[in-house]
């Protein structure tokens, strides 16, 4: 006993950097799962049919009205009670990403609502096809739009991991509050996981900016600023040139 009061957060650090990697897991996870559902809610509630758009719209206000620590414990104590029995980790993840999606299919919804209705007029007096239209015309004037609130729906799952501690899954937070448990002594190790998180943080919001400028020249729109667009980065619309080649 004296000699594990004797130890130093020192002693317990390797304990507490395994839980990176399953932190880092739990957001990508919950990321993909987020997008999915974020795209097909948005898709729902933007959808002209009733039967599409009103059931999605009430499964995005039941998730966005309820509390995501509730979620969580009736997804994971509630649903084997109808048969339904999910790993701790399956549990997280579908509930993180059920819950972020709710909040990003708005963003969804707005992205494709702010393409002009005209071009996609246009579009379909031209014959072409829906898969066509959606590819070459809305996704690549909507995919920027949608980037900078992706970047922060990640950093929030980011942080929103710390609630699956609740359910047993060993990730940062969880390990962190087991060796504060055994040294008594919250301020350093809490501190120094405090850093941990901003680290990640920081490296997630590097990768989005990397994708903002990979998702900006595949829309054909220009990522410099600071100079005057040239001759070939001119446009007079959104659409980039190559929108309309087959």
């Amino acid at each position: 006993m004296r000699y594990l009061a004797e130890r130093t957060l020192g002693d317990y650090l390797p304990l507490l950097l395994q839980g990176i990697p399953i932190t880092l897991e739990l957001t990508l996870a919950s990321t993909v799962v987020l997008v999915a559902a974020g795209f097909v809610f948005g898709l729902g509630r933007g959808s002209r049919n009733r039967l599409i758009r009103w059931p999605a719209g009430f499964v995005v206000e039941v998730l966005r009205g309820s509390s995501a620590i509730a979620q969580l414990f009736w997804a994971f104590y509630v649903l084997p009670y109808f048969g339904v029995e999910l790993s701790p980790l399956a549990a997280g993840i579908a509930v993180l990403g059920l819950n972020g999606g709710a909040y990003f299919s708005e963003v969804v919804r707005a992205a494709f609502a702010s393409v002009p209705k005209g071009q996609t007029e246009a579009a379909i007096a031209l014959n072409l096809s829906a898969w066509f239209r959606l590819r070459r015309i809305i996704l690549p004037q909507a995919l920027p739009i949608m980037v900078p609130p992706f970047g922060n729906a990640l950093i929030d799952m980011l942080k929103f991991t710390a609630l699956l501690s609740l359910v047993t899954i060993q990730e940062l937070a969880y390990r962190a509050d087991a060796i504060r448990s055994v040294l008594e002594d919250a301020g350093p190790v809490y501190s120094l996981t405090l850093l941990i998180y901003f680290a990640m943080a920081l490296a997630l919001s590097a990768l989005v900016q990397w994708l903002e400028v990979a998702v900006n020249r595949w829309a054909g729109r220009s990522t410099r600023t600071g100079r005057k667009a040239g001759p070939q980065e001119r446009s007079t619309s959104g659409v980039p040139r190559w929108a309309f080649g087959r």
